[in-house]
């Protein structure tokens, strides 16, 4: 089962969406509070099991409603997700993958593990 690990940065509170197997899923933005990070959670919580997927990856793709997960290439040329809540805010992201696949595989992982996760405080 996947963990929400809220923790401490140089500049805010953040947290970590971690699989079963302890491998990061997705991050988020640096809040200035554990209650705006929490909330966070509760965002992300609700909107990765219903969120679509657009992959704009692909020339002429279909844009999508929130809450969606964004799929596109990053400067590297490695793939990447972003995860916008209903209003348009980006609520988490993913790390760069090689494979689009691979990052396809790490948004069900989020859609799967979210919902349940547990919260930890580091």
């Amino acid at each position: 089962m996947g963990k929400f690990i809220i923790r401490e940065t140089a500049t805010g509170i953040k947290f970590d969406l971690k699989a079963g197997n302890g491998e990061v899923i997705a991050t988020s933005e640096v809040y200035n509070s554990e209650d705006a990070c929490r909330k966070g959670i509760a965002s992300v919580r609700k909107n990765a099991p219903v969120a679509a997927v657009e992959d704009q990856t692909v020339e002429g793709y279909a844009e999508q409603k929130h809450p969606k997960f964004e799929v596109y290439a990053d400067k590297k040329g490695e793939f990447r997700f972003r995860l916008k809540a209903t209003n348009g805010q980006i609520i988490a992201t993913g790390e760069g993958y090689k494979a689009k696949a691979s990052c396809l595989n790490g948004i069900e992982s989020v859609k799967k593990n979210a919902p349940d996760a547990e919260i930890v405080k580091e």
